[in-house]
């Protein structure tokens, strides 16, 4: 927890998809610390931050034996608890919750009908549901043509509630459609972010960077649309781990997420403090 001082408003924060750590990196090759940055830049404009690991996790590891025995509702409720702790343990009379990609969806579902969230932050949050995120991102890469097909069926069985023979997927599939992971998936497929964004009676605000390879502005203004009162604010020349680049390379863009050295986009930080700051506690 990064506390600056008494009163201060109080932000948790909720990584984004796959074994990505309370610092915003994984196992996988991403290291861009985008968690950590941010919450030492919310320090610095007297914000604090409590990040998490995840249910079966890193630091969370004892909380369940398997990781992947898990839902978007599961983290939601882990969230609601940590809430509750924070609370405790320091007397505000409630927190914000701010959810970077997949995320956005857990902090959208902890949000319903509760009053103990002062507001959400949503950063790089898909608009749809993320079946049809991950059937763009799959078409967009022509690479994917040799097992295009088979990866847009298992999405749509998914999507329906079935899980998927795996054994028959193409190897380079497992990682994506792996039978650990497919309970969380239908889980995951069934949240639709603009729906729940619309039922909220609080402050709401919507950062996206305009070069991000992963969620677009789209989404972003799918999110606003669905909420009319929530605050959007789409950041040039920073991609979906806030960091600055000002090309349209793909790969270029891909080779920030395993830097920690380059720090957040210039307007990421005064974004989010700004809009906490100046929100009714």
């Amino acid at each position: 927890m990064l506390y600056p001082g008494k009163d201060a408003p109080i932000v948790l924060m909720i990584p984004g998809s796959g074994p990505t750590d309370r610092d915003g990196n994984n196992t996988r090759g991403l290291k861009a610390a985008t968690m950590k940055l941010l919450a030492e830049g919310l320090a610095a404009r007297r914000v604090a931050t409590v990040r998490i690991d995840k249910r079966g996790m890193y630091a969370s590891a004892g909380a369940i034996p398997d990781a992947n025995a898990v839902t978007i509702g599961d983290y939601a409720t882990d969230v609601r608890s940590w809430i509750a702790s924070i609370r405790r343990m320091t007397g505000t009379k409630c927190v914000w919750v701010l959810g970077h990609s997949e995320g956005g969806l857990v902090a959208l579902s902890a949000a319903q009908k509760n009053t103990e969230i002062c507001g959400l932050v949503l950063v790089a949050v898909p608009g749809r549901p993320t079946d049809q995120v991950l059937e763009e991102q799959l078409k967009s890469n022509p690479a994917n043509a040799p097992i295009l097909d088979q990866a847009l069926t298992a999405i749509s069985n998914l999507k329906a509630g079935q899980h998927v023979d795996a054994s028959r997927l193409d190897p380079s599939l497992l990682r994506l459609f792996h039978p650990a992971i497919q309970n969380f998936l239908i889980s995951e497929f069934s949240i639709d972010p603009a729906k729940l964004i619309g039922t909220l009676d609080k402050p709401v605000l919507i950062v996206q960077g305009e070069r991000d390879v992963q969620v677009g502005v789209e989404d972003a203004q799918t999110l606003k649309g669905a909420d009319l009162r929530a605050k959007l604010v789409l950041l040039p020349n920073t991609n979906h781990v806030l960091k600055y680049v000002s090309f349209i390379d793909r790969r270029a863009n891909l080779s920030t997420y395993s830097d920690p050295s380059l720090p957040l986009a210039p307007g990421v930080v005064p974004a989010i403090a700004d809009f906490i700051l100046s929100s009714p506690q």
